[in-house]
């Protein structure tokens, strides 16, 4: 036995399936860091050097992402009645009504500031408890036309594009942290699946000693971990019973736990209430919210006016009166970018859209709930594979070549 043991040629031969497992491991590693980073092009465009397959597409991969989940569990009309119009209603009516004086005093000194200074006080109180009194009927139609236009009014798909095209970094991290067990798993399977091979290569290598046979298994093993790893999360989509054992893509078995961490991140990162009011105001359709918001105010203006709109018209001119309704339209959405700031606010929210947004996600057939993760292993696929392959084989040559001084040919 210590003869043996100490033979070099056995070593040699142990050593096949420990290097098969190395190089399956370091392969998958390097096909999981290639699709993530780096995140911006290292090297001399545009063939020599690499951008993260995610971070390169950044703006597709987030269309995909959005089509596949996010317009499948929940249109913009939804995503506003989940907030609750009325929760946002009786939020800005705090948030703003107590302050009704700062801002009518705002807008009367930028447009009329004499006749205003010289306007009794008893009058002025007048006018801010009008503004008080109307505000909240104000603020609730506002929201609700707001809801009720909802998808005229927001592109959720461009606004989450253009945030995620943006933020690459947030885009890697939806996908790493929805398929963490699952890029783990690829990456340790390198090991199991590289041994297992590594076997059948010594025994190969053993009974038929040709040169090609160490780099074409390299070259094997590279490929071929990679491939087998994305069958193990993705297939069989529907559970198989095979005697007491439940058989289903990995990824697919933890659909309720990848919702919950999706879901998360989507509600409290993406589609935040300051977000979808900052797209609308400031989005591709922000002209038709403005409109409205304009034309609520100047509904206000008017009704403050009272009985004496006539009086007031003659007094500012009627251009001078047309441009404090615009004005009042201005400082309103100015206001409306600047009030959803409240963390504790916009977390509740979160929570509330989260539940239900996470609930309808569970609910997704195993086609549908499997294209979040499959499109990040699909893009550029056959480039990861072939850099593993060509690490195998160089790999395996090296091994022919250093450890059993041989050549291929």
């Amino acid at each position: 036995m210590m003869d043996l043991l100490a033979n070099p040629e056995l070593w040699k031969y142990l050593s096949i399936p420990v290097i098969a497992a190395l190089i399956g491991w370091v392969t998958n590693w390097m096909a999981i860091k290639l699709t993530f980073y780096p995140l911006d092009f290292i090297g001399i465009r545009p063939f020599l050097g690499w951008q993260g397959i995610i971070p390169s597409k950044a703006e597709k991969m987030a269309t995909i992402a959005v089509d596949a989940t996010i317009a499948k569990i929940g249109t913009v009309q939804e995503i506003f009645e989940y907030i609750d119009p009325r929760v946002l209603t009786q939020y800005v009516v705090d948030h703003t009504v107590p302050r009704t004086e700062e801002y009518v005093d705002e807008i009367m000194l930028a447009e009329h500031p004499t006749f205003w200074e010289n306007l009794p006080q008893r009058a002025r109180e007048m006018v801010y408890e009008r503004v008080r009194k109307r505000s909240p009927e104000l603020v609730d139609n506002l929201v609700d036309d707001f809801s009720d236009n909802a998808e005229d009014l927001l592109d959720i798909q461009s606004m989450v594009v253009e945030q995620l095209g943006e933020d690459r970094t947030l885009l890697n991290r939806i996908f790493l942290e929805c398929g963490e067990k699952e890029f783990r798993f690829i990456i340790n399977s390198g090991l199991y699946f590289g041994f297992g091979f590594g076997l059948i290569q010594m025994a190969t290598w053993y009974f038929f000693p040709a040169g090609w046979i160490l780099p074409a298994f390299g070259l094997l093993v590279g490929w071929a971990t990679n491939w087998i790893a994305l069958n193990f999360i993705f297939r069989p989509l529907y559970p198989v019973k095979i005697g007491p054992f439940r058989l289903q893509g990995q990824f697919l078995r933890r659909q309720p736990e990848v919702a919950q961490s999706f879901c998360h991140i989507v509600t409290h990162e993406i589609l935040t209430v300051g977000n979808l009011v900052d797209a609308i105001l400031n989005g591709s359709k922000s002209h038709r919210a403005r409109n409205l918001v304009r034309k609520h105010m100047k509904k206000l203006v008017d009704e403050t006016a009272g009985m004496g709109k006539a009086f007031t018209q003659v007094a500012f001119g009627p251009t001078s009166f047309a441009n404090l309704k615009q004005r009042v339209g201005d400082l309103s959405i100015e206001i409306a970018g600047e009030t959803f700031d409240d963390p504790m606010f916009a977390n509740d929210r979160a929570q509330a859209v989260e539940e239900i947004m996470r609930r309808r996600m569970e609910e997704l057939s195993p086609e549908e709930f499997q294209d979040l993760l499959r499109p990040c292993f699909q893009e550029d696929e056959i480039k990861l594979i072939a850099a593993g392959a060509a690490l195998g084989f160089l790999a395996g040559l090296a091994q022919l070549t250093f450890i059993f001084g041989a050549t291929m040919f």
